[in-house]
């Protein structure tokens, strides 16, 4: 009965911490809710939202974000939010309601201000008679569907090891619990100190594992959001940090399985006979091989090496550092000085910024040629009207999963303008539409040159300008298609 209550204890901890760690997923919603309109970091179609929770808070209406969260026209209306009017000015569009629970709002807007810009490295230019030509930024990410595959046989390695710490606990209990080993240890009041140590020994396990979940930040389950998707993708994105927290627990279990067989042992020595142990000595070979690694002195000659110093009845034995680190020690000398000739001295070998400098000249080469290779190679000034319908439903798919939220899905407009009708902000050629999709406008619309590769912004380009016109949003802009 206590074995249970012990693990149902250590159970809850864990889900305890589940919940607190994995319950509100401030980035995945932001991504399915928000991005359409807000950017990380700066102003957008949306303001930027970070600090917005702790400026809510100052004004006292902390309590009331939720609501212009949900239904931002009904709190204006309302006019109790002094916060709310301010907002409202900032652009004329008003923000959709949202379907969010104030748990959802705060998971959001604590990832918000946890948020760090890194900075993107700089595009390269190349003037050309007359033009500047920038090549595309290419992001590279990991091999989602290889990390994906180490990360099941990683799983799988862990519910193998839980399975095995499980029996050999169980087998652990058993022996303390039964009678051989009782009447070995009749004489002895070992017992209970055995039984309880082994059940701390569990529960310190399992609690340790809940601390570990609540450390990790990496969150292996990312799901695709909307916009994100592409053909053959995973379903689930597995980072290569993810990996590495996985790696740890197998290894920590690992050891864990090496203790309890350690136990188990050291269990069976208390209960054994002279002769019996006698029997399981370490094989001659083992014997010595230990002794060239560790140079132990047998304990029957320990007096040999005893030092003359004692300190509340401990003494100390003057014994000689392992063979192993000495060699280790000795060895890390010679690596020095051989590094030293081969980086600095003779210089046969890169310093880390000239290795890098060559690996970036490398990596351009490569993308340039890949780009070439998959006919990507395309920008503003050489993009071409597509026609195809395969290419034109290809860019529909791209529109309806990342254009609809601001633009609804006939192009009527909804947050941004209407796409359908004669009138054009930044110009209807598609070398302007494809620049306006890949770049952004100073207006809310969000750059997508990260997210797709030329091709697709040349598909959605082409899309938007086969829409049939729409009735929707009121025409907006000066330039008007002839």
């Amino acid at each position: 009965m206590k074995r249970l209550l012990y693990f149902t204890n250590a159970l809850l901890f864990i889900l305890i911490v589940s919940v607190n760690v994995f319950g509100q997923d401030g980035e995945a919603i932001f991504k399915s809710k928000c991005s359409a309109c807000h950017i990380l970091g700066k102003d957008g179609t949306g303001p930027n939202l970070k600090g917005v929770k702790q400026k809510w808070t100052d004004a006292g209406e902390g309590d009331l974000l939720s609501e212009w969260v949900k239904n931002s026209t009904a709190l204006i209306a309302g006019g109790k939010s002094t916060m709310a009017n301010t907002i409202k000015t900032y652009s004329p569009m008003e923000m959709p309601a949202q379907d969010v629970t104030p748990a959802d709002v705060d998971a959001i807007l604590t990832f918000v201000d946890g948020y760090v810009e890194t900075a993107a490295p700089a595009a390269t230019e190349t003037a050309t008679a007359g033009s500047t030509t920038t090549t595309p930024e290419v992001t590279y990410l990991p091999n989602y569907k290889e990390n994906l595959t180490k990360f099941y046989w990683l799983l799988v390695a862990v519910v193998i090891l839980l399975i095995g710490i499980f029996i050999m606990s169980s087998s652990i209990m058993n022996l303390t619990k039964s009678n051989y080993f009782q009447n070995k240890l009749a004489e002895k009041k070992d017992k209970e100190k055995s039984s309880s140590s082994i059940n701390t020994t569990l529960i310190a396990i399992i609690g340790m594992f809940g601390l570990m979940a609540l450390n990790n930040h990496s969150l292996a389950l990312s799901f695709m959001t909307p916009g994100e998707a592409k053909e053959d993708s995973p379903w689930l994105l597995v980072e290569t940090s993810d990996l590495y927290f996985l790696a740890v627990i197998n290894l920590v279990l690992l050891g864990v399985i090496f203790y309890l067989k350690n136990m188990f042992k050291n269990l069976m020595n208390l209960v054994k006979t002279e002769q019996e142990k006698a029997k399981a000595e370490e094989p001659v070979v083992l014997k010595k091989l230990n002794h060239v690694l560790t140079d132990v002195v047998p304990i029957e000659q320990e007096h040999k090496i005893l030092m003359d110093h004692e300190y509340d009845g401990i003494q100390e034995l003057d014994n000689n550092l392992p063979p192993w680190w000495v060699w280790m020690f000795f060895a890390t000398i010679v690596f020095a000085v051989v590094y030293l000739f081969n980086y600095h001295i003779l210089k046969t070998g890169d310093l880390q910024y000239q290795a890098y400098d060559k690996e970036i000249k490398q990596a351009d080469a490569q993308v340039k040629a890949y780009l070439e290779a998959n006919a990507m190679n395309v920008d503003e000034t050489t993009v071409t009207l597509m026609t195809d319908a395969a290419e034109l439903e290809k860019g529909k798919a791209l529109f309806e999963t990342n254009c609809v939220t601001c633009h609804n899905p006939k192009g009527e407009g909804n947050i941004g303008p209407n796409l359908t009708d004669k009138n054009w902000i930044y110009g209807f050629d598609i070398k302007d539409v494809f620049k306006t999709v890949k770049t952004g406008t100073p207006n809310g619309m969000p750059e997508h040159g990260t997210k797709f590769n030329p091709i697709q912004i040349q598909q959605v380009a082409s899309f938007v300008l086969s829409l049939p016109e729409a009735k929707g949003k009121a025409p907006q802009g000066e330039i008007i298609e002839k």
